[in-house]
Order: C-alpha cells, then structure tokens, then sequence
C-alpha cells in the first residue's frame, strides 16, 4: 500500500453524517472482493467500483444521500483501506453515528464515533487497481430469490466441491443450483412456486465457490436477490441493504468448462 501527499485526484471536499448500521453493510460488500478502494463522491451520492486483482469478481456499491443524517460532498475521489475504515466504523453500535470529514489541509478522513476520534491517512487513488465498468450484458435468465436460499445453495455446494454451477431449464421452468464431488452431489432445484420471480432462459455456468462464499456474506437472508445468468457467461447478482440505503451490484465470471 501506498500513500501519497496528494491522495485525492480532484480534491473534493466531504463532509458527511450516517448510522454506522447503514454505512457498514456498504465496506462489507466491497470488502469481499478488495482490500482498499476508490471511493468516487458527488453531490448525491457514494459510490465504489471494485474489481479483485484476478479479474473475476467485480462490485458496484452506492449510498444514496438520502441514507445520511447530513451528506455535503464535491465530485472527486477518495483512497481508503477498507480494513481499516471497517475496524473503526465497527466500533460504533448499530445506530451510532459516525461522522466522516475530509481535512483539506492534512489530506486525511476524520472519523469520529462518539468520544473517539481517528484520522485516516488516505491512499494515493492511481495506486489503486483501475475501477471496472460493470459489462452490461444481456442474459436469457433471471430468478429473484429470498438471499437465504442463495446461502444454502453455497452452503450445500460447500460440503462437496469447490464449484458449484447456477442454471436454468428452461422447459420446466426450474433454476437449479448443483454441485459435483469426488463422492457426493447435490442439487437444487426451484421452480415459480418456489421464488419470487423467475423468468426461464437457456442458461448454465460453473462459479468457483471461494468467490461466491465471500459475497454470499454481504447478502441478508430477507434480501431480494436479482441474479441473472446465461451459457458461460458471469452471474450478476443485484440486492439491496441497510432498509434499501445501500445498493450492492456482484458481476462473478464463469469458469469455462473446457477448461
């Protein structure tokens, strides 16, 4: 990790107020795919773009204004650790406040979580791996499903094998999630019944499950998941939390089976 005198590309001021409950679940998310971010702020909102150093899961995390007590900010970007904004935001209770101030002179992010007080150092942001754009890419299926079937679908997969592969029949209008071991198997089948919304499609691919365990933490059991897939191609999973305040978006890319 690196820093630097000038941490921040266009110098933008920040000057923000939020419940640590609802500015958690955004690092967690992200913390899943890197270690330290980008985080690009504008005049409504807070957003990272995150791609892990292998290319295979991706992330896009907003925070609306609106999910601030008070939210004051200027267009640029911002360098953290994510590790160590996660330790003291976690500091806080639930519905603590932390408040988060960008020192224009220092160059640095004050934090303060009732008596305590930590200033961040920041990190250069061209240190940091390139933002992603998230492909915007057109899949034959889509099921939206309560995040506790998504956690026992990998947990499942977990007992067996490291890979598990996400798919829709598309005649029998099932999405099913299996996974294949030297001994044992297991499969998942969920039909219209069984979601709260499917739309069938022509679609099969192998996920290596180190990835989706990690992701699969961020999701709530209630949550809404959106996952969208095809032949070969990433899953896109799309949810929502922290009462719909923070906006999670995974992109996780296949392994290829000929390979």
């Amino acid at each position: 990790m690196s820093t630097s005198a000038d941490p921040v590309e266009s110098e933008p001021g920040f000057e923000a107020i939020i419940t640590a409950d609802r500015l958690e679940p955004a690092l967690e998310a992200v913390s899943t795919i890197v270690d330290e971010c980008k985080i690009r702020l504008s005049e409504d909102c807070l957003t990272i773009r995150a791609v892990d150093p292998a290319n295979v899961g991706m992330c896009r995390v907003s925070v609306d204004a609106d999910a601030f007590e008070s939210f004051r900010a200027q267009t640029g970007v911002i360098g953290v650790n994510l590790g160590r904004l996660e330790d003291v935001v976690g500091m806080a209770d639930g519905g603590e406040l932390v408040h988060l101030a960008l020192d224009p002179d220092t160059q640095k992010l004050e934090i303060a979580v009732g008596e305590l007080s930590y200033t961040l150092a920041l990190i250069d942001p061209d240190s940091i791996r390139q933002e992603p754009d998230l492909p915007d890419l057109e899949l034959p299926a889509r099921v939206v499903c309560e995040g506790r079937v998504i956690s026992q679908a990998v947990s499942a997969a977990d007992l067996c094998s490291d890979h598990i592969s996400l798919g829709c029949d598309e005649d029998a209008a099932v999405f099913y999630a299996e996974a294949t071991g030297d001994t044992d198997d297991v499969r998942i089948d969920l039909g219209r019944d069984d979601v709260i919304e499917l739309e069938p499609g022509a679609a099969h691919s192998l996920f290596s499950l180190d990835y989706l365990d990690d992701m699969e933490t961020a999701i709530d059991s209630g949550a809404e998941v959106a996952l969208n897939i095809g032949e070969e191609f990433p899953v896109r999973m799309a949810f929502e939390r922290a009462d719909s305040h923070v906006s999670v978006v995974f992109m996780l890319a296949p392994r290829i089976a000929s390979e």
